[in-house]
């Protein structure tokens, strides 16, 4: 299984369309992270609306560190169904509890997404207690990438691009082909945040609702593709220098219309839950005043060490 993760990096690395199918898709993750801010309530807001294209920008950071950090990509997804037909069961939600009962090695091949929010979130508590800007932003954008993740079905599972049941390129298809085609249309007005009391619930509770929407993920896809011709399912478009095959619009808002909402829904969860926990972090960090920080900008040292990190994925 770590092999399978590393082919899909070099193909990633290879592949003309290595941006549509990064995990929901850079589009979409720029979104979530934008619309979070609206979220947050009078305390935050401003802070948060200041540097909103800072977040919104560095919301795919985590995606770029996954072709030049090896520990990263486990990061971004749990392929909850390896434990079981009943994995809910059976996996402790605490990182030390699954360590003793499945090993290190096995939570790491396998993915721990959840676990890692809740390593994230811990992170961006502390920069909020040092008043620390630059960890604050770099915290609040990476939290919201990988809370984004959790929302997506084929995060949850080992058949992450419908490899196992003859369906590969669903991955991409699901998470950034629709988004891009139908999100202009979603309704974002989502409410104010609200505290959390638990961060790692929160996590599971995204995981597990990903994972019970999978079933309808890929078996409407089947259904659809028996009743499309090839040439009828897929289209040639330009992006960029690319032309780069891809479902059709036509097979597109078929799909999307037999998914009933979900990707809206799991979008605007994904907001939703990213504003809770910029929130809750800032609560248990003890409310520092944010106002004392306004004036004050993000250091170039940030940049240059995205900088060097992007340089590094593309020597």
């Amino acid at each position: 299984m770590k092999s399978r993760r590393k082919i899909v990096v070099i193909f990633l690395l290879c592949s003309s369309i290595s941006i549509a199918i990064s995990p929901w898709g850079f589009y979409a993750h720029k979104k979530a992270n934008r619309y979070a801010v609206f979220t947050l309530p009078e305390e935050l807001i401003g802070f948060y609306k200041k540097h909103i294209d800072y977040l919104s920008e560095h919301s795919v950071d985590a995606d770029r560190r996954r072709y030049a950090v090896k520990e990263e990509a486990p990061r971004h997804y749990i392929d909850i169904d390896h434990y079981g037909q009943n994995p809910f069961e059976v996996m402790p939600r605490k990182w030390t509890d699954a360590v003793e009962k499945f090993s290190k090695d096995t939570l790491l091949t396998y993915g721990i997404v959840p676990w890692h929010i809740q390593t994230i979130y811990n992170r961006l508590v502390s920069a909020f207690q040092q008043k620390d800007i630059d960890y604050i932003l770099k915290n609040s954008a990476d939290l919201g990438h990988y809370v984004a993740d959790s929302h997506v079905p084929l995060h949850t599972t080992l058949n992450y691009n419908g490899q196992l049941t003859g369906q590969k390129g669903i991955h991409a298809f699901w998470e950034s082909r629709l988004p891009e085609l139908f999100s202009e249309d979603y309704d974002y007005l989502l409410g104010t945040a609200e505290y959390k009391y638990s961060v790692l619930d929160v996590a599971w509770q995204a995981v597990e609702e990903s994972f019970n929407a999978l079933d309808s993920v890929l078996d409407f896809d089947k259904v659809l593709s028996a009743e499309y011709e090839q040439d009828k399912q897929y289209s040639y478009e330009k992006r960029g220098q690319k032309t780069i095959k891809q479902k059709s619009a036509e097979f597109s808002t078929a799909y999307h219309v037999m998914l009933d909402g979900m990707v809206e829904r799991r979008l605007r969860l994904s907001i939703k839950t990213v504003g809770d926990l910029w929130y809750s972090a800032w609560v248990d960090a003890g409310q520092p005043d944010l106002q004392k920080l306004k004036d004050r900008s993000i250091s170039h040292k940030m940049n240059i060490k995205r900088d060097f990190s992007l340089k590094r994925i593309h020597e």
